[in-house]
């Protein structure tokens, strides 16, 4: 395994899911929330590739490895997107339940 590959693999794949992520909760604070669910479904993707990329990592190591800083950056990269992604499912549908009492207050206000 080549290990400088897998972790620049693991910093690619943890900042596209980081970007899709934020892209998708800026089009749902417009309420385009079909669009949003396409760019949370890329991020999704995307950590997934780099989870496998984590996994791999994981399993090659043995019980001496010591980590480079590199390595805890690179893992960094991929938990922080994990954190993020689900906080931004959270806020997204939030976002829905106020487009929701938006309407109807407009309702009522008519």
């Amino acid at each position: 395994m080549n290990y400088e590959e897998t972790m620049t693999q693991l910093i690619l794949h943890g900042g596209n899911a980081r970007g899709a992520a934020y892209e998708a909760l800026d089009e749902a604070e417009e309420y385009k929330f079909d669009e949003a669910e396409k760019l949370l479904e890329e991020a999704n993707d995307e950590f997934l590739k780099g989870h496998k990329y984590q996994t791999e990592l994981i399993q090659s190591q043995d019980e001496q490895a010591v980590p480079s800083f590199f390595m805890i950056h690179a893992q960094d990269h991929v938990m922080t997107a994990q954190a993020e992604l689900q906080l931004i499912k959270r806020m997204i549908e939030q976002l829905r339940q106020t487009e929701k009492l938006e309407k109807r207050i407009e309702k009522l206000e008519q």
